[in-house]
């Protein structure tokens, strides 16, 4: 049942990925509409009845169809799923959660995976990192040396959704 309703409207047509900070005081919203991550600040953690629009980061310098978002636990770095160009874009914030302190870092590729990746996720300490598809209709896992550093990423495996799913959007798992 729905508990709570919170419009993204004003900031975002066309919104394909959320994510929280930690304590669910920050929520962020990116979207293809305006290839930008908006913030939000929440009052009461992950209770959107609470949430007011701070204020967003644009990353259609890197990709003009922007389509997933995550951070890696400090909120230090951010990473910006693109399917215009297939890549997993890093950027560094110099305060973490904190977008207004982000600046691009570099990217990866996925292209040989996937050309429509949708959504990413991390294990816990960042050398994990998986890529939902909906070309190939698969999770795609690669393995990092380097806890989110994306240069250090290479393919390892990945996992068909297509008996489940044939356009998946979004991936999350649990702490462990």
């Amino acid at each position: 049942n729905l508990t709570q309703e919170f419009s993204v409207a004003s900031q975002e047509s066309f919104p394909t990925a959320i994510t929280f900070n930690t304590d669910g005081t920050k929520m962020f919203i990116v979207g293809f509409g305006n290839d930008a991550v908006n913030e939000y600040a929440l009052s009461t953690g992950f209770d959107v009845s609470t949430a007011s629009y701070t204020q967003n980061f644009s990353v259609n310098s890197q990709d003009g169809f922007a389509n997933g978002v995550t951070f890696n636990t400090n909120g230090t770095k951010m990473f910006v799923v693109g399917q215009n160009n297939d890549n997993v874009n890093e950027y560094d914030l110099t305060t973490g959660f904190d977008i207004s302190t982000a600046s691009y870092s570099q990217n990866f590729s996925v292209a040989s995976q996937d050309t429509d990746p949708k959504d990413i996720a991390f294990n816990s300490d960042g050398t994990k990192m998986f890529i939902v598809g909906e070309d190939g209709h698969d999770v795609n896992e690669y393995a990092l040396s380097t806890g989110f550093n994306i240069s250090t990423a290479s393919f390892t495996d990945s996992f068909s959704v297509n008996t489940q799913e044939d356009e998946p959007q979004g991936i999350a798992f649990n702490t462990d």
